[in-house]
């Protein structure tokens, strides 16, 4: 066979649209490995620093087993990747139709199984993760607010819970896979859920913050206020890298186009770095908790010569009320 050139045609027999679908699986695929390997590393990293004040901090050995939890998912997760396209491009290569004809065949099999349970159990683990932090942040102007600024976000990840089981599920059953029409109703409503969680929670940390930033400015040097509220401390408090990507997975998806495949590993990458990226800040004692704002507006203290002490206007102002939301 000639593909119309003077070199001979040595590719497979199968129409320009599977291949590039096929290509964009195996990129993906990739993509999610790279990501996996910056897991690793931060992994390492962020547990030695969080052994290291198993003692001083109490939430330290809390934040270590979700670390481990979510490591140990993600590598059952790339271990299933590497041995479907195992199965696909070297086991199964002739397969009547190809490798993704015999991917979309085989959804039931364990290893297919696999690979859709931990995608959804990663992405549910670290959307639980940009809620917490929500609440922390919040909390900082009182139990009550914080349970109000969070109980959408709640309701949504519970609903995006059955959703996901229920994409796992039908996907995973005889015939059917993440492009039936079934499974893909599921899979854009539990992605459209999960999308949705990520932006309400990014408006409620940049908002939160931005709060902060307005108080902060009246009571310290503008130094100070940067190093809490820069560009970088948004983005990575809210994990808002995965949602441009799941953003641009969610609309493949939905309209069939194959490059979904590539937004899904950059999806899944971004989500699990972003994760990470928390839990060093949290664990190096930058990330925002409940009482930074009480901390920070401290530092501004004067006190005259016979000891006793006192707050710039601003500064007392924002002190006392901290830590009346506190009590």
């Amino acid at each position: 066979m000639s593909n119309g050139t003077s070199t001979p045609y040595y590719g497979p027999n199968e129409d320009p649209a599977t291949i590039f679908l096929e290509r964009t699986f195996l990129a993906g695929d990739l993509l999610a490995g790279f990501g996996y390997g910056i897991e690793v590393a931060m992994y390492v990293y962020c547990a030695n620093y969080l052994w290291k004040q198993r003692r001083s901090r109490s939430q330290a050995i809390f934040i270590l087993v979700y670390l481990t939890v979510i490591l140990a998912v993600s590598t059952i997760f790339t271990g299933v990747q590497a041995r479907t396209v195992q199965l696909m491009y070297i086991d199964n290569r002739n397969y009547p139709g190809g490798p993704w004809q015999y991917f979309l065949a085989t959804q039931n099999l364990a290893v297919n199984v696999m690979f859709e349970a931990t995608l959804f159990l990663i992405a549910f683990l670290n959307d639980l993760l940009v809620l917490w932090r929500c609440w922390i942040i919040w909390r900082a102007s009182g139990r009550y607010i914080a349970y109000a600024a969070t109980a959408l976000p709640t309701l949504m990840i519970i609903a995006s819970f059955i959703m996901g089981t229920l994409w796992t599920l039908q996907s995973s059953q005889p015939g059917l896979s993440f492009y039936s029409a079934l499974p893909m109703a599921y899979g854009i409503s539990y992605y459209s859920i999960s999308l949705s969680i990520n932006i309400i929670l990014t408006a409620l940390i940049v908002l939160r913050l931005l709060w902060y930033r307005r108080t902060l400015m009246t009571s310290l040097p503008a130094a100070h206020a940067r190093h809490y509220l820069s560009i970088a401390t948004v983005l990575i408090e809210s994990a808002s890298l995965y949602s441009v990507f799941a953003l641009g997975f969610l609309i493949s998806y939905g309209t069939g186009n194959p490059i979904n495949q590539i937004f899904l590993g950059l999806a899944q990458a971004a989500q699990q770095i972003s994760t990470y990226l928390i839990i060093y800040r949290l664990a190096d004692g930058r990330a925002w908790n409940r009482d930074t704002l009480t901390r920070e507006t401290l530092t501004t203290m004067q006190f005259d010569d016979r000891g006793a002490g006192k707050m710039d206007g601003p500064a007392a102002t924002t002190a006392e009320l901290s830590y009346d939301n506190d009590s």
